[in-house]
């Protein structure tokens, strides 16, 4: 159903291949664009938006472990570090 396309990256203007299989992931998350960057300009990009977030640091409210979260703790919410809340999530 899906063939392999040949794009061209908006940041660096290389080709770059569109595959199959990403074609399918993406209709089945209902993306409707296609990428506009390739994997090393994503990846460049994603990177970029990380080293500029600001980090806070926290009490785990769970554990008591100093962590850091990328948004001002409140006094009155509970803030739970990384390990803490993904087990909350489990269950």
């Amino acid at each position: 159903m899906y063939e392999d396309k040949t794009l061209t990256c908006k940041d660096c203007g290389n080709e770059f291949v569109f595959t199959a299989g990403e074609q399918e992931f993406y209709a089945e998350k209902g993306f409707e664009n296609e990428p506009l960057r390739c994997k090393d300009c994503r990846a460049k990009r994603k990177a970029a938006v990380r080293a500029a977030r600001e980090m806070h640091p926290a009490v785990c409210a769970s554990c008591g472990a100093e962590c850091e979260v990328p948004f001002k703790p409140k006094e009155d919410r509970p803030v739970y570090c990384s390990e803490c809340y993904a087990k909350m999530n489990e269950e």
